[in-house]
């Protein structure tokens, strides 16, 4: 996918208040304080990395144990990754990371002098001169090239810096929890069609009864029963489940975008929208303007227009 390039207008903040509040400028995701969703994503990966590398992949017979540890740890391992590179990355534009923003004290943005954060290239809270395809954050409080969207799954904003980081993040945790579903599912069904499918290591030896079990296996085994497997492969399947219908519609959304951002989507519902508008104050005018023919609105109606949209 090719991010595009087409030109913007700028947005004015939508905001009735005469000055927008001071927010703190993020360097980028680990600038305290986290945010909710980013310390739930973080423990939902811990969880799925213990339950599946630690439980449920070693009760796999041979060579599929092998082979879904492999898997499982390739995308493990380049979901770190990728899902540190994105949360580490700043992706401010260049003209606010060369002067050194994040140590100044931010001045607050006033409707009074100014109708929008960024007017002809120039953000009058960071104080710099941008390009047609940046995006003041007020969230991050910093201007932030390419801008998608502020992501509070990263606690970061989504630019061209750090785009890719992010959605091959989304690509390897899909591929991820629908491996560990497939695994988990495996296990629950085969639990009740043959048990003994999923006991043969060596420690199972030792255990007797088929209401015995063993996790962490082979270096730390630990005795669990049936039920608690059991209870623990259907939380792991409904966790994996929400995980699923979340990512794969962010996945295919971003797809579906081929290279457009999520802001560059919003900014033109806008646009279409305030055309929409014009277009039918225009219509209004010209059917009162003609000589014989009554307001089919009635008066009140223009009235109303008139003072809240002003002329067209």
């Amino acid at each position: 996918m090719t991010r595009c390039n087409y030109g913007m207008r700028r947005i004015a903040p939508t905001a009735s208040t005469e000055s927008a509040p001071h927010n703190p400028t993020r360097v980028n995701g680990w600038t305290c304080p986290p945010e909710v969703n980013q310390v739930t994503g973080w423990l939902v990966l811990s969880f799925l990395a213990i339950v599946s590398l630690g439980i449920f992949i070693p009760l796999l017979p041979l060579p599929w144990n092998y082979a879904l540890y492999t898997l499982t740890g390739v995308l493990f391992v380049v979901h770190m990754a990728t899902h540190i590179a994105a949360v580490t990355i700043d992706p401010a534009c260049d003209a606010v990371r060369t002067k050194e923003y994040y140590s100044q004290t931010k001045p607050i943005f006033d409707r009074k002098k100014q109708a929008h954060v960024i007017q002809n290239q120039r953000c009058f809270l960071c104080d710099v001169k941008v390009g047609p395809k940046v995006k003041h954050c007020s969230i991050c409080n910093k201007c932030v090239d390419n801008f998608d969207h502020h992501c509070n799954w990263l606690n970061n904003c989504v630019g061209d810096r750090n785009y890719w980081y992010f959605f091959v993040t989304c690509l390897s945790a899909t591929a991820g929890v629908l491996v560990i579903f497939i695994v988990v599912l495996f296990i629950f069904i085969q639990h009740y069609l043959d048990p003994n499918s999923l006991q043969t290591a060596p420690q199972f030896d030792n255990v007797r009864g088929n209401n015995t079990w063993l996790m962490f296996l082979p270096l730390a085994p630990v005795k669990a029963s049936s039920t608690s497997l059991l209870v623990l492969a259907f939380i792991t399947i409904l966790i994996c489940l929400i995980s699923l219908l979340m990512l794969l519609h962010l996945v295919l959304f971003h797809f579906y975008l081929r290279g457009m951002s999520l802001n560059d989507i919003e900014s033109y519902k806008f646009e279409s929208d305030v055309d929409a508008q014009s277009v039918n104050r225009a219509s209004v005018k010209s059917v009162v303007g003609t000589p014989g023919l009554q307001n089919p609105l009635g008066s009140s109606s223009v009235n109303t227009l008139s003072t809240q949209d002003g002329p067209p």
